[in-house]
């Protein structure tokens, strides 16, 4: 996961529980626009197969302790572009909570804020793509600026809300700007590889439309003028 335990205490925490509910009504709004455009089995399918990525994105993937948190490569953008902002925000959700049930159960307490720092930037991924993809462009022929922005704004959303939460629990020591300093360095990293992964995986998609251009990927994937939640 991305908090660190106790980087904010009991007495703070019932915040968390208050924006990972909004976030989480957000995305069922998210999830019942995908249900009425691909149906039921499509969502689900999606969800399962966003869920997986994201478990191994958390628990597989190599991570590293820096500063407040931990860096992950967690590719939200990747996982809007395939499956569609509902289903890729459910898998966020349930992926984050079998690695912190099954594997690391000392995170849980941390759950809706991590929930809320990964969700949001999500959302945020959503609505920017609406913006700068034009309609008659299917995501399989986005240009790298295009997968530069909208992979820049997942991980500056996951920067600032880490960031959020460490000076809510924690204030404005030197040490904790440092230590948010210190981790929002490290995310340059990720901004740097993301966009080259999204359009990997797109490339790959495109060549493989025959595999992916059915119910368990996002129609707009390859279909331009698709709905972002289809």
């Amino acid at each position: 996961m991305h908090i660190e335990p106790g980087l904010v205490d009991a007495s703070k925490i019932a915040l968390s529980y208050a924006t990972a509910a909004a976030a989480g009504g957000f995305a069922l709004k998210l999830a019942a626009e995908t249900v009425r455009s691909a149906g039921v089995m499509s969502f689900f399918a999606r969800v399962l197969l966003s869920a997986v990525l994201v478990f191994g994105f958390l628990e597989v993937r190599p991570h590293y302790p820096i500063g407040v948190s931990e860096v992950h490569f967690i590719f939200g953008s990747t996982l809007f572009l395939l499956f569609g902002a509902g289903p890729a925000a459910f898998g966020l959700a349930l992926g984050l909570l079998i690695q912190g049930v099954f594997f690391s159960p000392i995170d849980l307490p941390q759950y809706g804020m991590n929930l809320t720092t990964l969700l949001v930037p999500l959302f945020a991924v959503s609505a920017l793509a609406g913006r700068i993809v034009k309609p008659h462009t299917a995501y399989v022929d986005l240009k790298y600026t295009e997968a530069l922005a909208l992979s820049t704004a997942f991980q500056a959303g996951v920067v600032a809300w880490v960031a959020f939460w460490a000076f809510y629990g924690r204030g404005l020591e030197a040490e904790n700007l440092s230590a948010v300093a210190s981790f929002g360095g490290a995310y340059l990293l990720v901004i740097l590889v993301e966009p080259l992964a999204d359009l990997a995986v797109l490339a790959t998609a495109k060549l493989l439309r025959s595999l992916t251009c059915n119910p368990l990927f996002a129609a707009r994937l390859h279909r331009a003028g698709a709905p972002a939640t289809a």
